[in-house]
């Protein structure tokens, strides 16, 4: 199914996000600084701006009740401000005073210091403030300071975050293959969540970037009018340490708080997660090589992290697919951006997903199409597991959808999906669990469109091109493959693109070897059955 949503670019000119990069940018530019220098420092301001606003509203609320109360202000007690999840600034820690820092003030040292203050006050902020601000001009740190001052002080919701959110998506845009292992796009990471539909419970990334799977599951949770904070318990795991204060900093923006640990995912497992989770969403490094299977082996078996094996290829695509399972508990819900090539992986990778479907964990696969990432231009594929699937009437079929010609195109290099898009699919997802649709995300544009291809009263139907529920006989069939194009087909009138044309050999190869090796094993009865016979 061909659906192109026209780009919204141009819309994108005029927004805060985008003025504030576009100045921060020409001003560390100009200074001759490569982006990769700067990504962290200048994240660290926005929070700074974003810190104060939040201190100074709450430090208002507590003066006026100190006004009226002979007990006196609680305005410098620590501890009234972490009761509502703000954090203190004491003085020399606030972005107003560093604004007006005098001409010819080290205004790297008073950052640094600023930053050091911060941390000491605010437990939770321990280690995760940048600090090599010294290195930096004070010119150029006193005109990006005024740059950053312009974020108004009487934003409301979720606008810090999205502007911190911006920053990160544009510097993992410009930094390449760095860029992708803290940030991957932001309407990828949403159809996730959007079919995990992540209400309550306990989630997990154990691969968890700058933490964009947390974020936007507080945001489905807040956009259903409940408390994040109220509803999910956060927990990551990420190898870079810079990565694990990027994603301490976006939560704390986004007014959350969660457990990020700092470890190898491959060799320690620090929140002992097998059976733990009710949510696990995440976007792990694809076909690493040269991971130390040795040092797993103990981890092997059944209620352990590798409950169906290890593969025994230098690749470790299967080892995050059963971490991603065996973290979950019978109920629970993983969705996870895995390489195309592990839907059809063969040999021991063959039998691992053999045993994973026969558990009937596996939900729904989605095929992505090409540049929907910043670092790499292949496409991808979309794994959702389901435990409690086992005891529904779908237990013995899974969804695969091809979701490759849905798309926006942003730029000439880069696609996304746009809010209509990423909701189709989620509600496709709902038809055929037969769930009650939710149009919160999309609005009318995805309802129309949901009508338009599933009927007035939406149904589930198999839909030639975009969607087809298929049995476990049929994927057994298929050699145990994952690969969504094997079986959705294409609808009439659309083109076969290159990678269509490839699924398509690839399947009547194996088809005219399936029938090859048939004739032999044929040829030899036949020849077996004559000689018997003159032997008579």
């Amino acid at each position: 199914m061909l659906w192109t949503a026209p780009t919204e670019k141009n819309l994108a000119t005029d927004t805060l996000e985008k003025k504030l990069w576009d100045a921060a940018n020409q001003l560390w530019a100009g200074a001759g600084l490569k982006q990769s220098d700067y990504s962290e420092p200048i994240l660290g301001l926005i929070f700074l701006r974003f810190a104060e606003v939040r201190f100074n509203a709450r430090r208002a609320v507590l003066e006026k009740a100190g006004a009226s109360s002979r007990r006196g202000s609680k305005a410098d007690e620590p501890t009234a401000y972490h009761a509502e999840g703000v954090l203190f600034l004491a003085p020399g820690a606030c972005f107003a005073e560093l604004l007006q820092l005098p001409e010819g003030a080290d205004i790297g040292k008073a950052l640094n210091e600023a930053m050091k203050t911060i941390e000491r006050d605010n437990p939770q902020m321990a280690g995760v403030l940048p600090k090599g601000y010294q290195v930096f001009d004070s010119r150029l740190l006193s005109n990006l300071l005024k740059t950053l001052s312009t974020i108004p002080a009487d934003l409301e919701g979720d606008a810090f975050g999205k502007i911190y959110e911006y920053f990160l998506g544009t510097f993992a845009m410009s930094e390449g293959q760095k860029g992708g292992e803290f940030f991957t796009p932001t309407s990828i990471v949403r159809l996730i969540v959007e079919i995990l539909e992540p209400f309550h419970g306990r989630i997990l990334d154990p691969a968890c970037g700058s933490g964009g799977m947390f974020v936007q599951s507080a945001r489905f949770v807040s956009a259903h009018q409940k408390s994040p904070s109220a509803e999910l318990s956060i927990h990551g795991q990420e190898r870079v340490d810079g990565n694990v204060r990027l994603a301490r900093m976006n939560l704390a923006v986004h007014g959350l708080e969660g457990d990020i640990k700092h470890g190898n995912t491959y060799y320690e497992d620090l929140h002992s997660t097998v059976g733990r989770f009710d949510f696990v969403c995440a976007n792990p490094p694809f076909n690493v090589s040269q991971v130390d299977k040795e040092r797993l082996t103990s981890e092997v078996g059944k209620n352990r992290r590798y409950p169906f094996g290890l593969p025994r290829t230098d690749n470790a695509n299967y080892l995050w697919i059963q971490d991603f399972y065996s973290a979950l508990n019978d109920q629970g819900r993983a969705g996870f951006v895995m390489a195309n090539s592990a839907s059809d992986a063969r040999s021991s990778e063959q039998d691992i997903r053999q045993k994973l479907i026969e558990s009937r964990a596996v939900d729904v696969m989605i095929a992505v199409g090409p540049n929907m990432f910043y670092t790499v231009t292949l496409p991808c594929t979309l794994w959702f597991f389901d435990k409690g699937k086992v005891h529904t009437p779908r237990a013995d079929t899974v969804l695969f959808i091809d979701a490759r010609h849905i798309y926006r195109q942003i730029d000439r290099a880069h696609r996304d999906w746009n809010e209509a898009q990423i909701s189709f699919l989620a509600n496709l997802v709902r038809l055929y669990r037969g769930e009650a649709l939710d149009f919160t995300l999309g609005g009318s544009e995805a309802e129309s469109k949901i009508k338009e291809v599933f009927g007035s009263k939406p149904k589930f139907t198999d839909v030639l091109g975009l969607c087809k529920a298929s049995s476990l006989k049929d994927i057994e069939a298929q050699g145990w493959s994952l690969n969504p194009g094997r079986y959705v087909g294409v609808a009439a009138g659309e083109a076969v693109s290159d990678e269509d044309f490839k699924t398509q050999l690839g399947t009547w190869n194996e088809e005219l070897e399936t029938l090859n090796a048939q004739a032999r094993d044929l040829e030899q009865t036949i020849a077996a059955n004559v000689a018997e016979l003159l032997d008579v």
